[in-house]
């Protein structure tokens, strides 16, 4: 079993499909197929099912495709730690976020990381459940995940490890010329009285916002549920509704005319960064080290 056929396997997965795998990796066709063909007689058998539109995976197949990724991991790894020995600089770094997290803090986190090793290339990848975050970092998919906390607190598991980041203020953002609440801040059952523009249920801020108000024994009233998080500035700023958003979206908005104010009590989007125990990549560990030593 080589390098290239693992690679080459974990393109069509990725890809569904030959061909777009083939035109990822800039290779032909014919030369992915009979690499993937190849594998299969050495595995003893097949590992796709050609469908109209693409392939799926055999049970081969799936049972393949955990150990194939973290191989490719991990010789990876052994690679960046020899340049590492050898004082070259370069590597790349893979991190899963929650897009709410992504925003923040791991766009700072990532800022500060990039000026302190610049020639390290960065992948963030973005799906909108925290367990997908987990799942995506025990398959080898992503070296890192930033997940919500209370996600991780869930799930226990010996073979990830992680470290808690900096907690994120939420703030309510009303549209532009709207009625504004009385106070300088916004209880819950004020909250919960609002027309809000939020993500689906499960996902970070709206998992907050849902907990919040069962805790005030309210209920949030939404009148537009999105999982385009790029769309819900614009539709507050277009008197949509309000939202909860972090404090850089919050900031956004205000600069473009809508009015935040903070919760009370003070809501706060709690993030964890995980990685599988046992050995990193030298980007990934010099990034968990960057995590430590954030203020």
């Amino acid at each position: 079993m080589e390098r290239r056929q693992l690679e080459y396997f974990i393109a069509v997965v990725e890809h569904r499909g030959f061909t777009a795998a083939a035109h990822a990796l800039h290779v032909a066709q014919p030369s992915l197929s009979h690499a993937i063909r190849a594998l299969e007689r050495e595995l003893g058998g097949r590992l796709f099912h050609r469908v109209p539109h693409g392939v799926t995976l055999t049970a081969a197949g799936e049972a393949l495709i955990g150990p194939a990724r973290q191989v490719m991991r991990d010789l990876s790894t052994a690679t960046s730690s020899v340049r590492e020995v050898l004082g070259l600089e370069g590597g790349r770094l893979d991190i899963v976020s929650q897009t709410t997290l992504a925003a923040d803090p791991l766009a700072g986190l990532l800022g500060r990381f990039r000026q302190a090793h610049p020639r390290v290339a960065v992948r963030v990848v973005d799906p909108e459940r925290g367990s997908e975050v987990l799942q995506m970092v025990r398959s080898g998919q992503c070296e890192l995940g930033l997940v919500d906390a209370t996600v991780a607190e869930r799930d226990t598991a010996a073979d990830l490890r992680g470290r808690d980041v900096p907690d994120q203020e939420l703030f309510v953002v009303l549209p532009p010329g709207g009625e504004r609440p009385a106070g300088d801040d916004v209880g819950m059952p004020e909250l919960a009285a609002l027309d809000l523009v939020s993500t689906p249920p499960g996902t970070s801020t709206r998992s907050v916002l849902d907990e919040a108000c069962a805790a005030s024994g309210v209920t949030p009233r939404i009148v537009v549920e999105t999982a385009h998080r790029a769309m819900i500035v614009p539709l507050v700023l277009a008197g949509a509704g309000a939202a909860l958003l972090t404090r850089s979206m919050a900031v956004d908005a205000s600069a473009r005319g809508a009015l935040v104010l903070p919760t009370r009590p003070r809501l706060l989007l709690r993030g964890r960064l995980v990685w599988r125990s046992g050995p990193m990549s030298p980007a990934a560990q010099a990034f968990v080290d960057s995590v430590r030593a954030a203020p």
